[in-house]
């Protein structure tokens, strides 16, 4: 696929804040990407920059080729769907999808049949001369999709819209906004702190923590192979422990030794470790296995979430249940065991990178 957009060395402070650090990401043309990170991290600046409500500090933003660091967003090819979706409580549905046709001065006709067209896409053949107001929260937002897209943008930007629906709603809108983003064949770039929402939509995830982004691939590439323990922990649970890496496809960790598929470490480099719940087997104590107590046994609808706690504390996902107290055994296979470059600081969810250890995987 062709870039359609280039961020190349971008930073923004805010009141001597730095939000955003030096960051550098390739978009490209009909892609499903998501900015997903936790509430500061400069994802929704990156993507203010992108629409052009906000100016980096230094640093270049290309569409096409083109630098468009002043480029008003009228100018720009791209559209924004905010959380709050910002319809024009005046006008019915009809006319606050073609609104934006209305200020370029299309001929009605054509307006009618875009209208038309966006009705259909977005499901609501039928409500054309209904009230925005009398609308429920998922058919606004499929109004502002429309509205966005009535004008044909080459990128829609959409700054966590699905985050005032309640959870079987979202789930619906994710399914729908994908469907939208395949059929128009456009680039939807997606803010979220939502990990599920992320994994779920897109084509790429661009992790982003503190101002940096951290760790750039498909869902399977962030769940499977995060590159540092902030990712790790971020994407999904994890158990995150220290280990010592003896040499290629060997690792200790836990008071024992472990084979493992990771290769490329200096002998006896220290590591971390990251290991998923659902990658962990129970069994019966032995010589072989790291053993220890169950303590706490919560039932999550789909698995049940043991606590173990052995040389450390394992978080363990499992269909068959426990009861606290159980003595048991954890075995790993070694394609369960993911080897990290240590971290500087790991603790309570919030992480802290060396600049050497923020990794751009494209």
């Amino acid at each position: 696929m062709d870039k359609i957009i280039e961020i190349k060395g971008i930073s923004k402070e805010f009141n001597g804040e730095q939000v955003l650090d030096n960051i550098s990401l390739d978009i490209h043309d009909k892609e499903f990407v998501t900015l997903l990170g936790p509430s500061g991290c400069g994802k929704t600046t990156t993507l203010r920059i992108i629409g052009g409500f906000v100016t980096p500090d230094s640093g270049d933003l290309f569409f096409n080729g083109k630098r468009i660091n002043d480029l008003p967003p009228y100018k720009r090819n791209v559209n924004t769907v905010f959380q709050k979706y910002a319809l024009f409580p005046h006008l019915n549905v009809y006319e606050n999808i073609a609104f934006a046709l209305r200020l370029s001065k299309t001929p009605e006709k054509k307006i009618n049949m875009r209208v038309n067209e966006m009705l259909e896409l977005v499901d609501l053949v039928g409500f054309e001369r209904r009230s925005v107001n009398y609308l429920s929260g998922g058919q606004q937002q499929r109004v502002a999709i429309a509205r966005a897209l009535i004008n044909q943008p080459k990128v829609l930007l959409l700054d966590e819209p699905l985050g005032a629906l309640d959870l079987k709603l979202r789930k619906e809108m994710q399914t729908e906004l994908k469907k939208i983003q395949q059929h128009m064949e456009i680039t939807f770039i997606y803010v979220t702190h939502d990990q599920e929402e992320a994994l779920t939509m897109s084509d790429t995830v661009v992790v982003m923590n503190r101002g940096t982004i951290q760790q750039v691939g498909t869902p399977q590439d962030i769940y499977n192979e995060p590159v540092n323990a902030f990712v790790a922990d971020f994407i999904g649970e994890s158990n995150i422990l220290g280990g010592i890496m003896h040499r290629d496809r060997l690792v200790e960790f836990a008071g024992n030794i472990f084979e493992c598929v990771d290769r490329g470490f200096a002998p006896m480099e220290p590591v971390d470790v990251v290991i998923r719940p659902e990658d962990i087997v129970l069994t019966e104590p032995t010589a072989d296995t790291i053993n220890g107590v169950v303590e706490s046994v919560t039932f999550k609808g789909v698995h049940y979430e043991i606590i173990v706690q052995a040389s450390d504390t394992w978080i363990v996902h499992s269909t068959k249940a426990r009861e606290p107290g159980d003595i048991v055994g954890i075995t790993l296979s070694p394609s369960d065991i993911h080897i990290m470059k240590k971290s500087s600081a790991f603790s309570q969810g919030s992480f802290i990178t060396d600049e050497t250890e923020v990794r751009n995987i494209e």
